[in-house]
């Protein structure tokens, strides 16, 4: 008996962010209010509440939108192939039948350094889906920008589709917003046909009106998707700083009619995490904002929590912890 109804991810075909001429009247007398934004993500995390069947669905929607994410100092071709076959298959078969799914899931990506760009784009051939590459010295970004630059037309080389760049970020902190528009400009011209997916490393930022401005910057100079954190970062993905790269994205689409995706990273891990993500930007911009091409998330280990409750969902108990990848 089917008691999940849950489309098959779709693949946005509307113009991609052509970027603006760098204007810093949009952002640059913006304040944030910090107690404002905490007030709102704590109550919007409160007062939503998504059960049963509903909650099956909505898990689905995430798993679809995971970059699932290898970025080890150990990584080796074989790892890479047994994440991408995680990729293709994230749900067991019997689980796709208890739930009675009339598709098999997919993830929104696999997330590798460049050097793993070619075995995984072998392991994901016709599957549709895509690799993604961190690239510009990943991830403290501080390497020579020719570097940075050769860096990203290799991983493209290679095959990869999305690049995941980092940006310097004493441009940020200095507010040098035409050394930061310029240095992302470089890399989405690099990226090619390649989206471009830009990470601020927020917690490096210092401030949330940082965060805001260099948010903005990223979106006039081209990218394709504004991402919170490199996951190594002492702080990443938090509701708050999401809350404000949100409100930028909404900012930007209003003055150009250009929809830019967002991707929390780092230290998302729950489905609980998960679900509040997606609470969020249903709230703020809608339902198509929750779909793979509009949003990811940067994960290792998420996807084990999700199949963990969606068993559950579909037997009423949880599995056993071997049964999952460790993540």
């Amino acid at each position: 008996m089917s008691v999940v109804t849950f489309q098959s991810p779709i693949q946005g075909n509307e113009a991609r962010n052509h970027g603006v001429a760098l204007d810093v009247s949009w952002f640059d007398a913006v304040g944030v209010n910090a107690s404002a934004v905490e007030r709102r993500t704590s109550t919007l995390t409160q007062r939503r509440s998504v059960k049963k069947t509903y909650q099956a669905a909505w898990l689905l929607r995430a798993l679809s939108c995971i970059d699932l994410t290898t970025l080890a100092g150990d990584d080796t071709p074989g790892r890479v192939q047994r994440l991408c076959a995680k990729a293709r298959r994230p749900l067991s078969d019997e689980l796709v039948a208890a739930l009675g799914l009339s598709f098999a899931p997919r993830v929104g990506a696999v997330c590798v350094y460049p050097t793993m760009v070619a075995p995984a784009v072998a392991a994901l051939r016709g599957s549709g889906i895509p690799v993604a590459s961190v690239a510009t010295g990943f991830p403290a970004g501080l390497t020579p920008l020719k570097l940075r630059l050769e860096e990203i037309t290799y991983a493209v080389d290679q095959g990869a589709e999305e690049i995941d760049i980092v940006v310097t970020r004493a441009h940020v902190i200095d507010r040098e917003w035409s050394a930061l528009y310029d240095e992302i400009g470089a890399m989405r011209e690099k990226c090619g046909r390649a989206h471009l997916k830009t990470i601020l490393a927020t917690g490096d930022l210092k401030t949330l009106r940082n965060v805001y401005a260099a948010s903005m910057v990223a979106m006039q100079a081209g990218a394709d998707f504004i991402k919170t954190s490199t996951g190594k970062e002492d702080v990443n993905a938090t509701l708050p700083v999401s809350l404000v790269m949100v409100r930028a994205l909404r900012d930007y689409c209003e003055r150009t009619g250009l929809p830019v995706g967002f991707k929390p990273a780092g230290g998302v891990r729950t489905a609980k995490d998960a679900l509040n993500w997606l609470i969020l930007m249903r709230e703020e911009l809608g339902a198509r904002a929750t779909e793979p091409d509009r949003f990811r998330f940067g994960a290792s280990a998420l996807l084990n929590d999700i199949e963990r409750q969606l068993e559950h969902f579909a037997t009423g108990r949880y599995s056993a912890s071997y049964r999952h990848s460790s993540g």
